[in-house]
C-alpha cells in the first residue's frame, strides 16, 4: 500500500513537508513591459489630472456661468480629496489588497473623470473632482508599490526612474495638453480622455497580476484618526489654497481654518503615534533613511514646484506671454528626464546614489542662480535654454531620493511608506506654492515703494522725463511709468527668490548625506547600489 510518504519521496519531497507557496518575491507578471507600460499610463494620467485643468478655468467657468473664485475650486477640491487619500493608502492595501486597491482606485477615477464631463453647473463639477481626487489618492503610492514587487531587486531602479519621468513630464504637459484641448475642441474633454487610458490601464494590470500573492489584514478603523486626519489635512490644504486670495490672516476665514487645521492635525500625530493600529503609520519614520530621505525629497519638490509655479506666472504677467507659449518657453525641462531615463535605471546603481542626488542638487540650484539675473529683456530661446539645464538635475532627482527613502522599508511596508511620502511631499507643493506667490507679491510691493521713491513731483527733471515717455503728456508718461516700475519691482522679487531656491537646494543635499548604504531594496543584497 503506498503512503502519502512514500508518495512525496518519489517527487522528491522530504517526508512530513508541504510544497512551498509561491511567495511575494517569486512572482512575475506573464508580461513585466505590458504590466509597466499599464502602470505608467495610470501613474501618467492622475499626475496629468493635478494640472491639466488649471488654464481652462476660465472656459469652464464661462460655460457653467460660474464665478473666477468658484472656478478655482476645481482645482482645490481635487488636491484637498487627494491630501486626505494619500495616507490611508497603506491601511486600503492592508484591508484589500495592492492589486484590487490599483483597479478599483482606477477605475472609480475613469468614472469620477466621466462625471466631470458631464457637469451641467459648477458645484456638480466641483463634487465630481472632489470625489475623483480622493480616488486618485491611493494610484500613485500603490502603482510604485506594483511596479517595484514585478521588478527584480536589481532592476528596480528601471522601475524607480520610470516613475521619476511620469512625476517630472505630466505636470509640464498638463496645462499645454488642456490648452491645446480646449482651444481645438472643449474643456469637457480634458477630463474625457481619461476614459480609455484608465479601463485599459486597469484591464492589463488586473489581468497580469492575477493570482498575486497578498497577505489581507483586517485592520480595525480608526475613526477618531480619519477624524483628525480630514479635518486637520483639509483645512489646512484649503487654507493654502485660498491664503493669497483672501489676504492670509486678515480674513476671519483664514483664521479658523488655521485654528482648525492646528488642533486637526496635533490630534492626528498623538493619536496616530499611540494607536496600536493607526490608520497611518507614523512609525515608518523610525526607518534612518525613509526619515532623512522623505525630508529631502519634500524640501526639495518644494524648491522644484515653486520653479513650476512662478516661472510661468513671471513669463505672463510680465514678459507678456500667453498661457500657451509660457508652457512652451518652460517644457524644455522634461526633455532630458525623458532621454536619461532608461540610463539612469540602467547605471544608476553603479555610483553612490547619495552622489547622484548630490549632482542633482547642484544642477537644479546653478539653474536658479542663472534665474536670479534675469531681467525684463530676456529672449524665449534663454529661458527655455535654462529651463533644458535644469531637466539634467531633475532627471538625476526622484529616482535616487526615491530609492534611498524606499531602501530600509520591508515589502509589506512600501505602499504605506510611498503614501506617506507622497502625502507629505504634494504638501511641500501646497505651502511652496502659496509661499512663492505670497513671497513674489509682497516683495514686489516693497520694491515698488521703493522704487517710486526716486520720482518725485517736486522734481522738474523727473518730471520733464515722465512726460517724455508720454510722448509729452504727463498723464500718459505717469501710466507708463508705473507700468515700467511695477514690472522691474516684479522682477527684482523674481531675482530674490531664485536666490533663495538656489541656496535651498545646495542645504538639501546635507540631509541626503545623512541616509546611510545600502540603497537597495530591504534584504535584497549589493544589487542596491549606493557604494
Amino acid at each position: 500500500m503506498t503512503t502519502i510518504a512514500d508518495a512525496e519521496g518519489a517527487l522528491g519531497i522530504p517526508p512530513g513537508e508541504e510544497t512551498a507557496k509561491p511567495t511575494l518575491a517569486d512572482f512575475r507578471p506573464p508580461s513585466v513591459p505590458l504590466t509597466t507600460l499599464g502602470l505608467a499610463l495610470a501613474s501618467f494620467m492622475q499626475v496629468l489630472d493635478t494640472t491639466i485643468a488649471n488654464v481652462s478655468l476660465a472656459t469652464i467657468s464661462g460655460n457653467l456661468g460660474g464665478s473666477a473664485n468658484q472656478a478655482t475650486w476645481v482645482i482645490t477640491s481635487f488636491a484637498v480629496s487627494t491630501a486626505i487619500a494619500l495616507p490611508l493608502t497603506g491601511w486600503l492595501a492592508r484591508r484589500f489588497g495592492e492589486r484590487k486597491l490599483f483597479m478599483w482606485s482606477t477605475l472609480g477615477f475613469v468614472f469620477a473623470s466621466f462625471l466631470c464631463g458631464l457637469a451641467h453647473s459648477m458645484g456638480l463639477l466641483v463634487m465630481a473632482r472632489a470625489l475623483q481626487g480622493l480616488l486618485a489618492g491611493p494610484m500613485y503610492p500603490v502603482t510604485q508599490a506594483l511596479l517595484l514587487s514585478i521588478y527584480p531587486p536589481a532592476k528596480r531602479g528601471h522601475a524607480i526612474a520610470l516613475l521619476a519621468m511620469v512625476t517630472v513630464v505630466a505636470p509640464i504637459a498638463g496645462p499645454i495638453l488642456g490648452g491645446w484641448i480646449t482651444d481645438n475642441y472643449s474643456w469637457e474633454w480634458i477630463f474625457f480622455i481619461n476614459i480609455p487610458i484608465g479601463i485599459f490601464a486597469s484591464t492589463v494590470v488586473g489581468s497580469q497580476l492575477k493570482g498575486r500573492p497578498e497577505k489581507l489584514e483586517k485592520p480595525k478603523m480608526d475613526y477618531v484618526g480619519l477624524t483628525a486626519l480630514v479635518f486637520g489635512v483639509g483645512a489646512l490644504q484649503i487654507l493654502l489654497d485660498l491664503g493669497n486670495d483672501e489676504d492670509w490672516f486678515s480674513s476671519h476665514l483664514i483664521v479658523i481654518l488655521a485654528i482648525v487645521a492646528v488642533v486637526g492635525l496635533a490630534v492626528f500625530v498623538i493619536w496616530e503615534l499611540t494607536d496600536d493600529d493607526p490608520i497611518v503609520d507614523l512609525r515608518l519614520f523610525r526607518h534612518r533613511n525613509f526619515a532623512y530621505g522623505t525630508l529631502a525629497m519634500v524640501l526639495a519638490y518644494g524648491a522644484f514646484f515653486s520653479v513650476g509655479i512662478l516661472v510661468p506666472l513671471w513669463l505672463q504677467y510680465d514678459l507678456g506671454y500667453t498661457a500657451i507659449w509660457a508652457g512652451f518657453a518652460t517644457a524644455p525641462i522634461g526633455l532630458l528626464p525623458i532621454l536619461l531615463t532608461p540610463f539612469i535605471g540602467k547605471y544608476a546603481n553603479r555610483f553612490d546614489l547619495r552622489m547622484l542626488a548630490s549632482f542633482a542638487f547642484i544642477a537644479m540650484s546653478l539653474t536658479s542662480f542663472l534665474r536670479s539675473a534675469f531681467n525684463l529683456d530676456v529672449d524665449f530661446s534663454h529661458v527655455a535654454w535654462v529651463q533644458f539645464l535644469q531637466g539634467l538635475g531633475v532627471a538625476l532627482f526622484f529616482m535616487p531620493v526615491l530609492q534611498i527613502l524606499l531602501s530600509d522599508l520591508e515589502q509589506h511596508e512600501i505602499s504605506a511608506g510611498s503614501g506617506l511620502m507622497t502625502f507629505l511631499r504634494t504638501l511641500g507643493g501646497s505651502f511652496s506654492a502659496s509661499l512663492t506667490t505670497y513671497a513674489w507679491t509682497s516683495r514686489g510691493a516693497i520694491h515698488h515703494a521703493q522704487l517710486t521713491e526716486h520720482v518725485s513731483k517736486l522734481d522738474p527733471a523727473a518730471m520733464q522725463q515722465v512726460a517724455a515717455y508720454g510722448g509729452g503728456d504727463l498723464q500718459h508718461g505717469a501710466a507708463v511709468v508705473e507700468m515700467m516700475i511695477s514690472n522691474q519691482a516684479s522682477q527684482i522679487s523674481f531675482n530674490e527668490i531664485f536666490h533663495l531656491l538656489g541656496i535651498l537646494f545646495l542645504v538639501v543635499i546635507a540631509f541626503v548625506w545623512l541616509a546611510k548604504p545600502p540603497f537597495g531594496a530591504k534584504g535584497s543584497g549589493p544589487p542596491g547600489g549606493g557604494h
